[in-house]
C-alpha cells in the first residue's frame, strides 16, 4: 500500500512539473544517440547503434517539447511515467536524398545518423522517425533509455581534440554554438585550416541575420588532424586518409562532396559545446553540401569559398531549400499537392504559412522576373521555379538568393525573416 501511495505521489509531483522546466527533466550533460537508417526505395529501417554521455549540454533550454521546422524527420522523447513530451527536434539526412535516387530501386544501403538531446534525469522513451517526401513517416523506431545503464558510453571527459574559440560571446548554454572542423588538414596544415576558418566565420557574420545577431554565437576551431592532406575524388581513383572520410561524387554526382562516417565526426567534437558543425574540406575543387541540423561540408580553397560556405550553412543550420532549378523533370522532393516544410519554398498549397504576408499589393502569381537591381534580389513575389524543378508549381520569394546563386550578395527578405524567426527560437529565454 505504502509503495502505491509513493508511487501515486511521484505521479502526481512529474505531471505537475511543466515541461519546460529543463532542470526538473535533464541534467547538464549531452546523451548522443547514434542510429543507423537503412533500406531501399521500397522499405526503410532504423536501429540503435550506440548511447553516449557527454558533459554538458550546448542546446536550447526552452522551446523544449516545439520545433520550428518540421524538416525530414523527428526526434521525440517522453518522460517515461508521465508520457509528456519533454524534448522534440527535427533533422534531415543523406539517406533520404538517397531514396530519391535510381540506385535505391534495386539496392539497400545503411547511413549514419546522430541526435543530441539534452541527458535525462529519469527513464525516457526516444521515438525517431523519418519521413517521405508527402511528409508520411516511412520509418519509426521507439526505445527506452536509463540513465543508468551501464553501456552507455561516456566520452569527451579525457583527450578532447585541440580547439580554440574564433568567436565567443558567452557560455554554451546562453549562445549558439557553432563547430568548424577541419578535414584533409594535416598538423603542419592548422595555421592554414584557422585562416580559412576564419574566412567561413567573416562570411557568415557578414549577412544579415547574422550580422545583427552575431553576440549570440559562439564559433570554436576544432583542429581535426588527417594523414592525408587533400579529400577523395573517386572519379579520378584519388583516396586519401582523412579525419571523416568525405569523398566527391556521392550519388555519383561530381561536385556533391559529403561523409557518411557521422559517428566519427561526433568523436572528434566530443568534449566541446556545439550544436551545429561545420566541415571544411582542403581542397580546391567545387562542391559541397549542407543537410539540415546535421552538417555543412564545403571546400576552403574554391574562388567561390565564401558564398557556397554561406549557401551550405543556410541548409544545415536554417533549413533553407535550394532556390535553383534545372531544365529536367520534376524533383520527386517536392510534389505539387504538398507544402514544403522549408520556409522559402511554397507550392501554393499552404502559401499562408510561408511569406504570404510580405507580399506587396497586388503581386501577380507566378510573379515575372525582375531584371535590375536590386529589384532582382530583394523584391518579394511568387517565383516559379525553385527545388530543382523548373516549371513544377513550385515557387521562390525572389529572383535571385544566396540560396539560388553564388553571385547573390545577401539572402532574400524571406530567408532572411525565416533565419532571424530560427535564430530567436533558439536563444529565447
Amino acid at each position: 500500500m505504502k509503495k502505491l501511495f509513493l508511487l501515486f505521489v511521484t505521479l502526481i509531483v512529474a505531471i505537475s512539473i511543466p515541461a519546460q522546466d529543463f532542470n526538473a527533466y535533464f541534467e547538464n550533460r549531452t546523451l548522443r544517440i547514434d542510429y543507423l537508417f537503412s533500406g531501399n526505395y521500397d522499405k526503410q529501417y532504423i536501429s540503435l547503434d550506440e548511447l553516449v554521455s557527454l558533459p554538458g549540454w550546448a542546446g536550447r533550454h526552452t522551446h523544449l517539447s516545439e520545433i520550428p521546422l518540421a524538416g525530414n524527420g523527428e526526434v521525440i522523447m517522453r518522460d517515461k511515467t508521465t508520457r509528456n513530451i519533454i524534448y522534440k527536434n527535427s533533422f534531415s539526412c543523406l539517406f533520404q536524398e538517397w531514396l530519391g535516387e535510381e540506385e535505391a530501386k534495386h539496392l539497400s544501403k545503411a547511413f549514419q545518423h546522430t541526435v543530441l538531446l539534452p541527458f535525462p534525469k529519469q527513464e525516457v522513451e526516444i521515438t525517431v522517425n523519418i519521413k517521405n517526401a508527402r511528409h508520411e513517416v516511412s520509418a519509426e523506431l521507439t526505445h527506452t533509455v536509463k540513465p543508468t545503464d551501464i553501456l552507455i558510453h561516456r566520452m569527451g571527459e579525457n583527450n578532447v581534440t585541440p580547439h580554440k574559440y574564433l568567436l565567443q560571446n558567452g557560455n554554451a548554454e546562453d549562445c549558439i554554438d557553432i563547430a568548424i572542423m577541419a578535414e584533409g588538414y594535416t598538423q603542419e596544415q592548422m595555421p592554414l585550416f584557422e585562416a580559412d576558418a576564419q574566412k567561413a566565420v567573416n562570411a557568415i557574420f557578414n549577412h544579415e541575420p547574422f550580422k545583427k545577431l552575431k553576440e549570440h554565437f559562439n564559433v570554436v576551431l576544432v583542429q581535426s588532424t588527417s594523414e592525408d592532406s587533400g579529400v577523395s575524388i573517386p572519379r579520378k581513383n584519388e583516396w586519401k586518409r582523412t579525419a571523416v572520410n568525405s569523398h566527391f561524387d556521392t550519388f555519383y554526382s561530381d561536385r556533391y562532396l559529403t561523409t557518411n562516417q557521422v559517428k566519427k565526426i561526433h568523436n572528434w567534437l566530443a568534449g566541446i559545446p556545439y550544436e551545429h558543425i561545420i566541415i571544411l574540406a582542403n581542397s580546391d575543387t567545387y562542391g559541397g553540401g549542407g543537410i539540415y541540423n546535421a552538417f555543412t561540408l564545403t571546400t576552403s580553397h574554391h574562388r567561390m569559398y565564401e558564398p557556397v560556405v554561406v549557401h551550405e550553412f543556410g541548409h544545415s543550420f536554417g533549413g533553407l531549400a535550394d532556390e535553383y532549378a534545372y531544365e529536367a523533370a520534376e524533383s520527386p522532393l517536392y510534389p505539387k499537392d504538398v507544402e514544403p516544410w522549408e520556409p522559402n519554398l511554397t507550392t501554393l498549397v499552404d502559401f499562408g504559412s510561408k511569406w504570404q504576408d510580405m507580399l506587396p499589393e497586388g503581386t501577380p502569381i507566378p510573379t515575372p522576373v525582375k531584371t535590375k537591381e536590386p529589384d532582382i534580389y530583394t523584391a518579394v513575389g511568387v517565383y516559379e521555379g525553385g527545388g530543382y524543378t523548373q516549371h513544377g508549381g513550385v515557387y521562390r520569394p525572389a529572383t535571385e538568393c544566396r540560396m539560388k546563386i553564388n553571385e547573390a550578395p545577401a539572402f532574400c527578405p524571406v530567408c532572411q525573416r525565416a533565419l532571424e524567426r530560427l535564430i530567436k527560437f533558439y536563444i529565447d529565454k
